[in-house]
């Protein structure tokens, strides 16, 4: 008998717990399904279902084969999908959500590329900062944060790791001292999130171990854009995501401060409704999003800063005052860096546990 179905029946027999469901399932006899199981017990030698008149449950052998068996039925599965989706040509409207913050400053040369290699997809782009359900609006592919993913309806990908960078213009460090410790950060104005996005502490891990601090905030504001507007204009530090001050940082805008020390990183991931029959469009744009972040130059530009000795503070002298505060609204972003600052989510109440699948969760930023 056809080994592959065989693994098939198997795997729907201990699913469904039933001879006669999972024939009902598979539109085969009972009998059928009876002897495509008893032919690869036949084939392994080994028993792999104790069978009763009124029950069914799997023996040792049987629990270790359903494990591998399912996990090589899915990836066939998905190398067959993959096929196909290169054998049809992607088309219609592919609806992309993502954080505010992340899809000004690293959409755009992804969907450029991307539209150029498949111009009969259109991209439907929504930049929101809440919780968002891919399922309910209708979004086929979105940016999420790992940890807040537990929906096992929402399948996910790795896309990046996020890091986030203490920093103040050369001015403000000229004036006020540099901090070389986290405890320092009690001494300074710092300009952050509202506490419901990170709480009020800040977790450093450095040399001497964790260090927890709680800075003394004169300035807060929900998105990090508007941090960055105010720590160029020299009234604080931020902790400012790496991929945003990119280009502060090189020009000399900002300074990187406490290189010792590192704030927790979160893993960034593209997460879609299924991945059962994935239409060519959503395949292909989830494919070209992880290239382009796998092939972005200087992706963690925050720790390469450390490792070349950049990040220094510049003199005033050597900066014009465009360098100092440009009057661009974003031009210290970083396009193609793989940062993003979406590691920054709302502590949300908890809910009654539900059957409907969890909203996949966003940056508020």
């Amino acid at each position: 008998m056809d080994h592959l179905q065989s693994m098939r029946v198997f795997v729907r027999v201990a699913d469904l717990g039933s001879f006669a469901r999972a024939a009902s399932a598979m539109d085969i006899s009972n009998a059928v399904a009876t002897r495509h199981v008893a032919d690869l017990e036949g084939r392994l030698g080994t028993r792999l279902l104790n069978r009763t008149t009124r029950s069914l449950s799997l023996t040792e052998s049987g629990q270790v084969y359903l494990e591998r068996a399912r996990q090589i039925l899915d990836e066939l599965e998905d190398v067959e999908q993959m096929v196909v989706a290169r054998n049809h040509e992607p088309v219609g409207t592919l609806r992309i959500v993502a954080p505010v913050v992340f899809g000004l400053h690293n959409l755009a040369p992804v969907l450029q590329t991307y539209a150029e290699r498949y111009p009969k997809v259109i991209p439907d782009v929504t930049l929101v900062d809440r919780q968002v359900d891919l399922v309910e609006e209708g979004f086929d592919v979105g940016v999420v944060i790992a940890r807040q993913m537990r929906s096992a309806s929402i399948v996910t990908r790795r896309l990046t790791t996020g890091c986030m960078t203490v920093c103040a213009t050369p001015a403000y460090l000229e004036k006020h001292g540099t901090p070389t410790r986290p405890e320092h950060l009690l001494e300074h104005p710092c300009l952050s999130l509202p506490s419901e996005y990170w709480g009020d502490e800040r977790v450093f891990t450095g040399p001497e171990g964790e260090v927890r601090v709680r800075p003394t905030n004169v300035i807060v504001a929900n998105n990090t854009e508007m941090l960055r507007q105010f720590a160029l204009l020299g009234m604080g530090i931020a902790i400012l995501p790496s991929y945003l001050i990119g280009r502060d940082m090189t020009r000399g805008r900002l300074v990187r401060l406490l290189g010792e020390y590192r704030l927790p990183q979160v893993e960034i991931n593209i997460a879609y409704p299924s991945r059962r029959h994935l239409p060519a469009k959503v395949r292909t744009f989830i494919d070209h999003l992880v290239e382009h972040f796998n092939q972005t130059p200087n992706s963690l530009l925050g720790e390469q800063w450390i490792k070349d000795g950049q990040g220094r503070p510049a003199l005033m002298s050597n900066l014009d005052s465009s360098e100092i505060m440009p009057p661009e609204a974003f031009d210290g972003a970083e396009p193609v860096s793989r940062l993003l600052d979406s590691e920054l989510s709302p502590k949300l109440p908890a809910k009654t546990p539900s059957s409907r699948a969890r909203p996949a969760a966003l940056s508020p930023l």
